[in-house]
């Protein structure tokens, strides 16, 4: 089984969803009142979430590792898309808050 394989179902759902246009579908893995932090800032409720996506470009991502740390599961994946720097590997999604049907609480950072 590979790391990606081992990842948590909600983790390979969010990256499945993440490079496609927005739908409910993606907006559906975060609970009401979930955090997204991206370039330092936060984005707190489905609403912001929802703005932050409008604001961002689409970008495909290819996870290079998967680390399951106490604070919970860290990603980390080289994304392309349409934006200075293209590709950029090293980027983290730390996801240190969620269970099967959530996410509450995503950080973004290299």
């Amino acid at each position: 089984m590979t790391a990606t394989q081992a990842t948590p179902a909600i983790i390979r759902r969010y990256f499945a969803l993440a490079g496609q246009p927005d739908s409910e579908d993606y907006f559906a893995l975060f609970a009401e009142d979930a955090v997204v932090e991206d370039e330092s800032n936060e984005h707190r409720g489905i609403g912001a979430i929802r703005q932050w996506r409008r604001a961002v470009p689409l970008v495909s991502c290819e996870i290079t590792d998967v680390e399951e740390t106490p604070a919970g599961t860290v990603v980390t994946a080289t994304i392309t898309g349409d934006f200075p720097g293209s590709p950029f590997a090293g980027l983290r999604y730390r996801f240190s808050d969620y269970d099967d049907s959530a996410i509450r609480v995503l950080r973004i950072a290299p």
